[in-house]
C-alpha cells in the first residue's frame, strides 16, 4: 500500500469543502484520526471529513460506505458514522471524500470493554440488526479473502501461524492448530447472504464507560456468513461475557456458526497479533494496541476449545 502523494491537511480540507460545499466551510477543522485506508478530520462538533489515504482501494471502500450506511443506519441500535455529503475528485484532491457525521467515544483497542454482561447484550443487538438479507447486487466477498469457505483459507492460516511462531508470539502451536482445523472441518452457511460489517474488530469499535457506544468503519461492507462477524466478539468481550453475547444473538447461531467464527477469529487474532509486533519495534504499519485484545482472544479460543 501507498500514501496519496497529496499531503493532507487542515488547509486542504478548508479548502476542498469551500469548493464543493462552502456552507461547511468554516467549521473548525482539526485531526481526528489516521486509519489504514482513510484520514479522518473533524468538522465542529459533529461531523468529520474522510479522505483517502492509502491504498489504490480506499476509494472504491469509501463509496461503498457512502451508498449504503445512510439506508442500513435507521435500523442499528448503535451510532454509527453516517455520510452527509460526497465531494468530488478535482485537481486540489483527486480522489473522491465524504463527509459524515461524528461519534464521540475511544477504540476499543485503547479502552477495552469493563461492562462485560452490557457490551455483550448491545454487541449482539446490534448484529442482530445487521445481519439481515443483502440485496443481491451487493459483493458476496470482502477483500484479502474476507467471507470465502474456511478450507479455502488454509495456505494463509499456515503462513501466519509460521510467521507468529518465528517471531515468538504462539506458546502452543499444536492447540491453535486444533481450533483452526475444527473451524475448517464446520459445514458451510447454507442460510441467505446476510449483510456483514466486514471489518469488526477492537479499532472499529468505540466504547464509553466502560461498554460498547458505537462502530465505525463501515467501508468493508459484504453480504455472507454471519460467523465472519461473530469472529469479533473473541476480541472485544471479556472472558466472563462470551457465552452471554451467544445467547443474546438472533438467531441463536447453530454449532456450525460458532465452530466457523472460531476460525475467523483465529485468523483475526493473527492479524492483530503480527501488527502489535511490528509497532512494538517500530515498523511500518505496526500498532501497538493491536497486540493486547489479538492475544486475549487467541487464549480464549484455545481457553474454551473443548467445551
Amino acid at each position: 500500500m501507498a500514501h496519496t502523494e497529496i499531503e493532507i491537511t487542515a488547509e486542504l480540507v478548508r479548502e476542498l469543502l469551500l469548493d464543493q460545499h462552502p456552507d461547511l466551510a468554516d467549521h473548525p477543522v482539526s485531526l481526528g484520526a489516521r486509519g489504514w485506508a482513510n484520514q479522518l478530520w473533524r468538522l465542529g462538533d459533529d461531523l468529520a471529513v474522510r479522505l483517502p489515504w492509502m491504498g489504490e482501494s480506499a476509494d472504491e471502500l469509501l463509496l461503498k460506505e457512502h451508498a449504503w450506511l445512510p439506508a442500513l443506519a435507521p435500523s442499528l441500535p448503535l451510532p454509527v458514522p453516517v455520510p452527509q455529503r460526497r465531494g468530488e475528485p478535482s485537481t486540489r484532491f483527486p480522489r473522491p471524500w465524504i463527509v459524515t457525521t461524528w461519534l464521540p467515544g475511544e477504540p476499543a483497542d485503547r479502552a477495552p470493554v469493563t461492562r462485560g454482561v452490557e457490551a455483550a447484550d448491545i454487541l449482539a443487538a446490534f448484529l442482530t440488526a445487521l445481519h439481515q438479507p443483502a440485496p443481491e447486487q451487493v459483493d458476496t466477498a470482502g477483500q484479502d479473502g474476507r467471507g470465502a469457505p474456511l478450507a479455502d483459507c488454509h495456505t494463509g492460516f499456515a503462513r501466519q501461524l509460521a510467521e507468529a511462531i518465528e517471531k515468538g508470539l504462539i506458546s502452543d502451536p499444536d492447540a491453535v492448530r486444533a481450533v483452526w482445523e475444527d473451524a475448517a472441518a464446520a459445514p458451510a452457511w447454507a442460510g441467505p447472504a446476510l449483510w456483514l460489517h466486514g471489518d469488526l474488530h477492537p479499532a472499529n469499535v468505540l466504547t464509553q464507560d466502560g461498554t460498547i457506544c458505537g462502530v465505525i468503519d463501515f467501508g468493508d461492507l459484504f453480504a455472507g456468513d454471519p460467523a465472519f462477524d461473530l469472529a469479533a466478539a473473541w476480541a472485544l468481550l471479556p472472558d466472563d461475557a462470551l457465552d452471554r453475547f451467544h445467547a443474546a444473538y438472533r438467531p441463536a447461531p447453530d454449532a456450525a456458526t460458532l465452530r466457523r467464527s472460531r476460525g475467523w477469529a483465529v485468523l483475526r487474532a493473527f492479524r492483530g497479533m503480527l501488527i502489535g509486533e511490528a509497532g512494538v519495534h517500530g515498523r511500518p504499519g505496526g500498532k501497538t494496541t493491536w497486540g493486547p485484545p489479538a492475544r486475549a482472544a487467541l487464549r480464549r479460543l484455545i481457553a474454551t476449545a473443548h467445551r
